[in-house]
């Protein structure tokens, strides 16, 4: 049986950038955990008995980012299951894209994660070492650009 976890990518706009490219002023939330490799990830977990997917993503993004689900506004239309080994076993990770209301909201982490940034695409994908990340990154981001 698969581990299942859930999470949501989270980013904010920038107010200064001009309105032609919004995209440019997108930053993306990514913490970085204080177990392991010290890897950069979105806030993420796993899916508690009872829960549905994506109460267990904003349950989770709230116990790691201190955000709660009305600082976010979720984004419809996407949503993206990755699949990978976790010490030889299958992982199921599901995300939600999901947008903060206001851009300078506090984050405050667990101690399951030791720091955040907040991201420019590329410099999101130099962080998130995964491949499978990387591109769900620019998936997200193609997705926001095709929506101006």
């Amino acid at each position: 049986m698969a581990v299942r976890a859930c999470g949501l990518i989270i980013y904010r706009r920038l107010q200064s950038a001009p309105p032609s490219k919004i995209t440019d002023s997108i930053e993306y939330l990514l913490l970085q955990t204080s177990y392991g490799t010290h890897h950069w990830t979105p806030p993420k977990g796993h899916v508690d008995p009872g829960e549905d997917d994506l109460q267990t993503a904003f349950r989770e993004t709230q116990e790691e980012a201190g955000l709660q689900a009305s600082q976010l506004t979720l984004i419809e239309g996407y949503k993206k299951e990755l699949h990978y080994p976790v010490h030889g076993k299958p992982k199921t990770v599901i995300y939600w894209l999901a947008e903060m209301k206001d851009c300078n909201t506090e984050i405050k982490l667990s101690e399951e994660h030791q720091a955040f940034q907040w991201l420019k695409l590329e410099d999101a994908c130099k962080f998130a070492e995964y491949e499978d990340m990387q591109a769900t990154l620019k998936e997200v981001h193609q997705f926001l650009s095709s929506k101006e």
